[in-house]
């Protein structure tokens, strides 16, 4: 059997007498067990990649392929002058071979769900491969030539963000290849949640690759060990994997990323309201792609709901054609929402749905809100969110049955975190 490592792991232990896992509580109402508070790290959170000595260590002699993206910069951007992961590398001496670029592109200008070509890194010279592509898998003969994949991108912590599958398929390809995985660990804006249904084995996609709920709660780096402890790649096979952790991180942190991980989700009241509002894309409604408060604002054509108006309109490497396009929409600005979400202990909610699918049935009785069944089965799980729509199912009793299988994920994910649940409130960080 294949081992997979944690490297610093013992810097965790400095943080055991300031954090405990303690039990989460329930929201009831919206489906969610959250953290009894959100809390301030008292010092700037290390990232993975900000380990330098570790990350020499694991891969020095070895021959490199990179999975990176726009957000793959240490120190996340605080400082001016801050270096893309690949040129670090390359000035440490290391041999990178090649570069497997994500959804969205190596330097995050593409849209979501554009095809992205594989190209030739014009700074660098290196290979890009794309996983958004041709192929969503790194195949056999592009590992051929490495020995070492490093994984560094900042996920937003949704099941249907798909830097989570590209880690899973990743993990996959080296297992399958006898390759070895690192990964440099990152906070999750939503790590101090876990929310929504579980995704049925029916409905597995790539924007739903593994059987976890909405909002997982998890960083990568224990989504990595959880793939691994549990046997979920092809067969049961397990990865060569090691995971570079943050450091001074909790869950219960309030921690958002300097740099946008994707062209709509520009700032942190987006990413606090995506896992909530990302299941109206299959509908009538615009969560205001084609404005320049993406995910921030929701909002249907044919009638005025809502004291808030805005037009969508595309624009270049974020929403080339948006829905709606050029049409007056009426609904809410959610900023304010957001930027509450930002530090609340529960900041998820589905009840806007089945709100907004009553107010269209009601004058548009002959356009259905649904615009792409099996694109709405896909984000959210399965069917039951289309049957609340169609008011077959109350939202009440979709919340109740979620919770149970919160309760069971919660109790699975436990031997693979790597980072307290709830660390005891710091009002005052030093910088």
């Amino acid at each position: 059997m294949k081992k997979f490592l944690i490297i610093s792991a013992t810097l965790l232990l400095a943080y055991s007498a300031e954090a405990s896992r303690d039990s989460l509580v329930v929201d009831s109402l919206n489906g969610v067990l959250h953290v009894s508070e959100r809390t301030v790290p008292p010092r700037l959170v290390r990232l993975g990649n900000e380990n330098i000595r570790a990350l020499y260590e694991a891969c020095s002699r070895a021959r490199v392929a990179v999975v990176a993206n726009q957000t793959s910069v240490i120190s996340d951007g605080r400082e001016e002058d801050s270096v893309h992961l690949v040129d670090t590398l390359l000035a440490l001496g290391i041999d990178v071979r090649k570069v497997f670029a994500p959804e969205h592109g190596f330097r995050g200008e593409s849209h979501n769900g554009a095809y992205i070509e594989d190209s030739v890194d014009p700074t660098t010279g290196l290979p890009i491969l794309s996983l958004h592509g041709a192929y969503r898998k790194p195949t056999a003969e592009s590992l051929e030539d490495i020995r070492v994949i490093i994984f560094d991108i900042q996920d937003v912590g949704a099941r249907f963000y798909t830097y989570l599958s590209s880690l899973f398929l990743v993990m996959e390809a080296a297992a399958e290849n006898d390759k070895v995985v690192v990964v440099l660990d990152r906070p999750n804006p939503h790590g101090h949640q876990i929310a929504g249904p579980n995704r049925s084995a029916d409905w597995k996609s790539f924007v739903g690759q593994v059987p976890v709920p909405v909002v997982h709660g998890m960083t990568l780096g224990e989504m990595a060990r959880l793939f691994n402890g549990e046997k979920w790649l092809n067969g049961g096979i397990q990865c060569d994997l090691i995971v570079i952790p943050c450091e001074g991180y909790a869950h219960s942190d309030v921690w958002y990323p300097n740099i946008a991980p994707s062209p709509n989700l520009p700032t942190p009241e987006s990413i606090a309201l995506y896992p909530s509002l990302c299941p109206f894309e299959p509908t009538v409604v615009s969560v205001g792609r084609g404005t320049q408060t993406p995910f921030e604002c929701i909002g249907m054509p044919k009638g005025i709901w809502g004291s808030y108006a805005f037009t969508p309109q595309p624009i270049e490497g974020a929403a080339p054609r948006p829905k709606h396009e050029g049409t007056l929409c009426f609904g809410q600005n959610l900023r304010g929402l957001g930027e509450a979400w930002m530090s609340a202990p529960s900041s998820f909610s589905w009840n806007y749905i089945p709100s907004y699918a009553k107010m269209w049935n009601g004058t548009n009785p002959g356009d259905a809100f649904i615009t792409a069944s099996n694109s709405l089965a896909r984000l959210s799980g399965d069917r039951s969110l289309e049957r609340v729509i169609s008011g077959e199912l109350e939202m009440r009793d979709f919340v109740e049955s979620w919770l149970i299988d919160l309760r069971a994920f919660d109790v699975l994910r436990q031997p693979y975190l790597l980072y307290p649940v709830q660390r005891l409130n710091v009002k005052k960080r030093l910088d």
